[in-house]
């Protein structure tokens, strides 16, 4: 028999399966599975246990906890595929949240109803140092790390379905984007102007770049000759100060933009003064050096940009504006002003168009009205050369 039940006691059963004998010894296996319940329902999961042996979707039941489990796909996948940043991040929703909400169930045991109720309750009460829930934005990305870590279990075997796709995570609602005019531009880098800060806000204006991205920029990448600036790194903040370089993400991130002949003449006038202050501290300015530091040669800190920005924004009265919102402010003018959006998506490294196009779909209803009238305007131009042809 490939497996039998075996009453235990009053409602409770034990199914006993045979295995295939250990490969290695080729000794007899055996597994135990307890179930609670009738006769009736120890009947019902032999059945199941016994389809999915001649299926292949048997997983040995084990003591392995989700919290364990979670614990140990850190270390061995997290921790070796994905950056720092991103591996900060995963370490604090797991450890934060999916732990204290789901790490005592075993990880074979493990149902949608666990992970649905889990989500109810962050919404409402997830926040771990203050009243209130998390965002729906939040949740959802709670919900992917946990799905791609169950996916991660699955492919070792570990289990045979991932729970994560019965379950119905929370819509991310709409974040309305924050952007200006180029007036508001203008008053930004009015308010910095003799900062440390004022180049690399005016290159963000001017280019689209990241922060990450501009704050990774050394002089090696700009040719200032041929107006132009090489996007081979980024530079993210570890928790503790520390800064890491990677290459970007995607291939379209790794590009080179065409600068302005405004933005060419202040780099231009900013390594020179650059140049001038390194040697006034005793040093030289080399090709490696970052094109925005302080006057010291030291990396502008990520944090401390976004702490300026915001400060500086709220002081010209836009509270909400942060500075990746100057990357918006780039796109969405450039279209405004009538250029194609496949020059949008190179200059900002999206990966397809469609992601430039959806991003900035607030901008195409002002897009559509103006090329209407454009095509109008054509069409009118070409009967009314019919009808003077005509007339001769």
């Amino acid at each position: 028999m490939r497996g039998h039940i075996v009453k235990r006691y009053e409602g409770s059963y034990s199914i006993v399966l045979e295995l295939a004998p250990d490969p290695a010894t080729g000794k007899r296996r055996q597994q135990w599975v307890t179930v609670k319940g009738t006769k009736k329902d120890a009947e019902k999961r032999l059945a199941g246990l016994l389809h999915d042996l001649d299926t292949g979707g048997f997983v040995k039941p084990t003591k392995l906890t989700v919290g364990a489990y979670l614990d140990q796909w850190l270390t061995d996948y997290a921790a070796v595929n994905v950056r720092p940043r991103t591996y900060e991040r995963y370490h604090e929703i797991v450890r934060t949240h999916l732990i204290p909400a789901l790490g005592a169930i075993p990880l074979t045991s493990l149902q949608p109803h666990h992970v649905q109720s889990y989500y109810s309750k962050a919404l409402v009460s997830g926040r771990r140092h203050s009243n209130g829930g998390l965002t729906a934005r939040t949740v959802h990305h709670h919900h992917r790390v946990l799905f791609q870590a169950l996916k991660y279990a699955i492919r070792h075997d570990m289990l045979i379905r991932n729970v994560c796709e019965a379950v119905d995570p929370p819509r991310p609602g709409y974040r309305e984007m924050a952007v200006t005019d180029a007036r508001g531009v203008n008053r930004l880098l009015e308010a910095v102007r003799d900062t440390v800060y004022y180049p690399v806000f005016y290159t963000a204006a001017y280019s689209g770049a990241r922060r990450s991205e501009l704050l990774a920029l050394k002089w090696q990448n700009v040719d200032l000759d041929f107006a132009t600036m090489s996007i081979t790194e980024t530079v993210h903040q570890l928790k503790g100060g520390r800064l890491v370089y990677n290459a970007p993400k995607s291939k379209r991130g790794k590009r080179a933009i065409a600068l302005s002949p405004s933005l060419a003449i202040m780099l231009r006038e900013h390594k020179a003064q650059q140049a001038a202050t390194r040697e006034w501290l005793g040093g030289t300015l080399r090709d490696t050096d970052p094109v925005f530091s302080n006057p010291d040669g030291t990396p502008i800190r990520p944090d401390s940009l976004t702490r300026v920005f915001s400060t500086v924004a709220r002081s010209v009265g836009f509270p909400s504006l942060r500075f990746h919102d100057l990357r918006h402010t780039h796109a969405t003018l450039m279209l405004q002003q009538g250029v194609h959006p496949k020059i949008v998506q190179e200059r900002l490294g999206h990966s397809t168009i469609s992601v430039t196009l959806d991003t900035y779909s607030h901008v195409m209803p002002g897009m559509q009205e103006a090329a209407a009238l454009r095509f109008d305007e054509g069409m009118n131009s070409a009967s009314i050369e019919r009808q003077s042809a005509r007339v001769r």
